[in-house]
Order: structure tokens, then sequence, then C-alpha cells
């Protein structure tokens, strides 16, 4: 990467901000507004995805003026938007040559836009164009590099004007989106981590339609056949003595955690934000619940997950 947010006008470890506040501010100097440009094919669906995943109100593709007349909206107290981000790029045609001017009138009525700039090198945004075999708004002539070499011409203004200025040319979309997560958006760390959703289940009643992995649990040890041990959950200690019973829980766990380990760091650094496991039994309610107690508590002292357990039929029966 060459240029990146650390090279902007401002300091990019500081999240954008509009400036303003409560104390007799007009309406809307609170409102955060970032306004994504830049060259077509640097990346700027993954930079609003990024924003998305940070909680912002996001617009792709919205002509100049329909920003001014959003930030008419953003000034009535009751909008209910504290931030957001538009993407505005040439696709608006021939208004976009008025995004200077709107940025500016917006400035003038309270709301201090940010602009983020996605550039590359022309090398990467051809090479990016083939692959994806998509036409350049802005060849005309059906040449991809006469619509790259005119759309830079036509932004140099506004790459000036941006406040950060980021080059994708070495970045994948996961970078990117880290990048924008971590040095722009300034989450903090609780909502960078990886949101970790362990949900058990019982086949009886079908595995859950979002699991992006399922663990079938069902080779183990089954309390439902203990009669003292029916009435009873998976987060009981003679339920999780009877499911761990034998050699094959240990070798299961043995086989588990270190592919969890591997995994998980894996989802992370690819820019994942949610992962959802699975952990079924018959009825969801002994064996899943311990196993799933069990992968809980060892990585619960991991700091790049967020953790949540969910027992969807552990009050049924079986």
């Amino acid at each position: 990467m060459t240029e990146s947010a650390s090279d902007t006008k401002r300091d990019a470890q500081d999240p954008p901000t509009i400036g303003g506040g409560p104390n007799g501010d007009p309406p809307g100097s609170g409102v955060e507004v970032v306004v994504i440009t830049g060259y077509s094919g640097a990346g700027k669906s993954e930079a609003i995805a990024a924003f998305e995943d940070g909680g912002y109100f996001c617009v792709d593709n919205l002509p100049p003026r329909m920003i001014g007349a959003l930030g008419e909206l953003f000034r009535h107290e009751g909008s209910g938007v504290e931030r957001a981000a538009i993407v505005s790029d040439v696709r608006g045609g021939d208004y976009f040559e008025e995004l200077l001017a709107v940025l500016e009138e917006l400035a003038a009525g309270g709301i201090d836009p940010k602009v983020l700039f996605l550039a590359a090198d022309e090398d990467t945004l051809l090479h990016r164009y083939k692959e994806t075999r998509r036409r350049h708004p802005l060849a005309r002539s059906g040449r991809i590099i006469d619509g790259v070499r005119a759309e830079r011409e036509l932004l140099a203004p506004l790459r000036e004007r941006a406040d950060f200025v980021i080059d994708t040319t070495e970045l994948t979309g996961a970078a990117l989106r880290r990048e924008i997560a971590t040095e722009l958006i300034g989450r903090e760390t609780e909502e960078n981590r990886l949101a970790l959703t362990l949900t058990t289940f019982g086949f009886k009643n079908g595995p859950p339609r979002d699991a992006d992995l399922t663990l079938d649990v069902r080779f183990l040890p089954n309390p439902h056949y203990v009669d003292e041990l029916r009435p009873l959950t998976g987060h009981d200690p003679a339920v999780v003595e009877h499911v761990e019973s034998g050699t094959q829980a240990g070798e299961f766990y043995g086989r588990l955690m270190p592919l969890l380990e591997f995994l998980l760091p894996a989802y992370v650094a690819e820019g994942k934000q949610h992962l959802t496991i699975a952990v079924g039994c018959t009825g969801g309610r002994h064996r899943s619940v311990a196993v799933a107690d069990r992968i809980a508590a060892e990585l619960s002292a991991r700091d790049d997950v967020r953790l949540r357990l969910v027992h969807r039929d552990i009050d049924g029966s079986g």
C-alpha cells in the first residue's frame, strides 16, 4: 500500500467527526457525515460495507444534490440519524461535478462532511475491471483505460479536498474494511471482535438455518436414557459427567479446539463480523448444551471473540 489513512490531512487515529454538540449548536451539527468517493474500482462498495457494519446510516450512489437534501433531513432533530456514510461517484453523471459545491453548502449549513477518497494505481484498476468484466462509467469509447484516465483528471480537485485518502492498490477487500474500521471509524475493541454465537439445538426439531458450522454430537453418551438424568439439562454437572464419560468426548475436544484455534483468527483476518456455530444432539437438551458450555468456557479468554450462547431447544424433552 503506497498511501493510507495515516497519510491524510488529519490524524487517522481520530474518527471522522462533524463537530458541534448539544450546547446551543444548530440542529444537525452533531451528525457525523462521511462522503465516500474516488476512482471506480477502488473499493467503494467495501468501504460502505465497513461503515454499515460500524452502525452508520448508509446510502450508495447518491447524486450530489440529493446529498444536500439528505443534509436538510439530518438538520431536523427528529431525524434519528447520528452517523451517516454516503457514496457519490461518477455514476451520478454530470451532476457529480456539483459535489464540491454541495460539500461547501453542507458545511455552511452546520454539517461538516468529511470526505474519504479511495484511490488505486492505473494497472490495478485495469486489472480489477478485466476481472469483473464491467464497463467503466466514463469509458464511452469502450476502452477501459480511457475511462480510468478521464476519471483521474475529473476527480483531481475532489482528491485534493479529501480529508482521508486510502490507496487500495495493495489491499484486499477485507483489509480495506479492517483499515476503515480501526483507523477511520475508530470502533472500540469490543466492537471489532468477532461476534461468535454458539447455538444448541435438537435434530428432531431441525437444524438452525443461519449456522456457519454445524457440529453433530449424537455420538456421545445420551443422558436421556438415564432416568435420574432425563429431567436435567446439559448445565447440570451430573449430565456433563455422563456426556464426557469414556474416551470419545476427550478425543472430540482434543480435535475440535485446535480446529477452532485455527479457524477463528482466520475468520477475523478476513474481516468476518459474525460467526454462528450450531451444536446439535437428538433433543437439544443434554449433550449439545454440555458441549456448547465446554466450548464457551474454552473460548472465554480470547480477546478477539465476543461470545453469545443460545440454547434453542433446552426446554424440550429428549
